[in-house]
């Protein structure tokens, strides 16, 4: 079973500067994507960010161009840099994983435990 370990969460101001990282704990199995999602209080799970082969990115709107995200394929781990956070970015964030066993098989999803990140003054 793959896991995901997560951290880099915590408190920062507003326009402050936070990085995430996750590392998947099984190398030997095919990555077709990375990502980031976040759920507030009372809110469902939303994407944050997605990086998938090539390297190609895809962002939330609200986070365009404050985040961003990177991969490093040989280590299976996967960074959000999250830049001139505000006080709406507060949330848990959980990392994502779609896994193949062989380039055969059907992908699936893991999730990590989730990491929380609060934006406040």
């Amino acid at each position: 079973q793959v896991q995901l370990v997560e951290s880099g969460g915590g408190l920062v101001q507003p326009g402050g500067s936070l990085t995430l990282s996750c590392a998947a704990s099984e190398t030997r199995f095919i990555i077709d994507a990375m990502g980031w999602y976040r759920q507030a209080p009372g809110r469902q799970r939303d994407l944050v960010a997605t990086i998938i082969s090539g390297d190609s990115t895809n962002y939330a709107d609200s986070v365009r161009g404050r985040f961003t995200i990177s991969r490093d394929n040989a280590k299976n781990t996967v960074w959000l840099q999250m830049n001139s956070l505000k006080p709406e970015d507060t949330a848990v964030y959980y990392c994502h994983a779609a896994v193949r066993t062989s380039l055969f098989s059907t992908p699936k999803n893991y999730w990590g435990q989730g990491t929380q990140v609060t934006v406040s003054s």
